[in-house]
């Protein structure tokens, strides 16, 4: 086998069309095909998207493939599934033109989970909301599995939840559990388990892309909501400086950091975990042993725990994931 230095990869993003995407992903270049486009899945190892690199020379190769081949080498010794030997993040941008539906995760030992699948943990960070631009955020105070089933025979389930208004700049920590759901008008950089499972607990009654009511999963979300909350947490992300790392979202799966880079800064991985770069905002170069990088906006990319050194220059704000130990 050649040997292949490690560098950052890039990836095609793969698109879904969502009953309640939109257009919005074409501003950071993104190509979309026709139809509303709500999720862009931009580095994804899973049976439903894995992404294939678009740069270097492993040009053409999923994620999977690199997995494969590189394995421990470059995700680092954190860098699995323990529970299905895949990559263990999925990260997404999402275009909210519509409301999603109310859902809540499992977590990895939920025994409804399909074979293979992991549970899901998961964070947002807001690149862009409009003015007064909602989402749903857990359960007001008090509401327990009794209360919550009556609301939904009742048809009252928006009673119980809680409701929140967003700015761009937040970040949101989502612990499997948290009844949750993104409202129109928000643009979101997404940080997750390596998982597609989601139960539907409300829909607004309409019709799905195929015309019919998309199905709900009230069993299995009234089995795995934590009623007593799991740890969710809401943060103000504003004042980092230049050169700065502002941790944003701490679980046991990923370690998100905030950071703005006005010039450059001087960063290095190590062999524990691999890296992702999300740039949100702004745009600059990626420089590493060996190469050079132009990044902006709207691009993301997975660093090989064995790149070593790398710097980030330019006008930028970057969120940084590792997993931690």
């Amino acid at each position: 086998m050649t040997t292949v230095k490690a560098y950052p990869l890039q990836f095609k993003a793969e698109m879904k069309e969502r009953i309640w995407g939109g257009r919005a992903l074409e501003q950071y270049g993104l190509e979309l095909p026709e139809g509303a486009i709500g999720e862009g899945w931009m580095i994804g190892d899973h049976p439903n998207g894995i992404t294939k690199v678009i740069n270097g020379e492993l040009a053409g190769q999923g994620l999977d493939q690199i997995r494969e081949q590189f394995g421990r080498e470059w995700f680092g010794s954190r860098g699995f599934s323990e529970k299905n030997g895949r990559f263990p993040l999925l990260i997404k941008l999402l275009d909210c033109n519509d409301d999603l539906s109310v859902q809540v995760h499992p977590t990895d030992s939920y025994e409804g989970l399909p074979a293979g699948e992991l549970g899901k943990t998961e964070m947002w960070y807001i690149l862009d909301a409009k003015p007064g631009a909602k989402i749903i955020y857990g359960l007001k105070e008090g509401v327990d599995r009794a209360s919550m089933e009556a609301a939904i025979a009742e048809g009252r389930i928006t009673d119980t939840l809680q409701e929140i208004t967003v700015q761009a700049g937040e970040a949101f920590y989502i612990p499997a559990g948290t009844v949750h759901a993104l409202c129109s008008g928000v643009l979101v950089a997404e940080i997750q388990q390596n998982s597609d499972t989601t139960y539907r607990l409300y829909d607004y009654d309409r019709p799905g892309l195929d015309g019919k009511l998309r199905e709900l999963h009230i069993e299995d979300s009234l089995n795995v909501i934590a009623y007593e909350g799991a740890g969710a947490q809401r943060m103000k992300t504003d004042g980092v400086k230049h050169g700065e790392w502002l941790t944003i979202a701490s679980s046991p799966y990923f370690l998100v950091e905030k950071g703005v880079v006005a010039g450059t800064v001087a960063l290095s991985t190590s062999p524990e975990s691999f890296v992702i770069l999300v740039i949100a905002d702004g745009n600059g170069s990626l420089k590493w042993d060996g190469g050079e990088q132009a990044v902006k906006a709207g691009e993301c990319f997975l660093l090989p725990a064995t790149l070593g050194a790398y710097e980030l220059s330019g006008n930028l704000t970057v969120l940084r994931s590792i997993v931690p130990e």
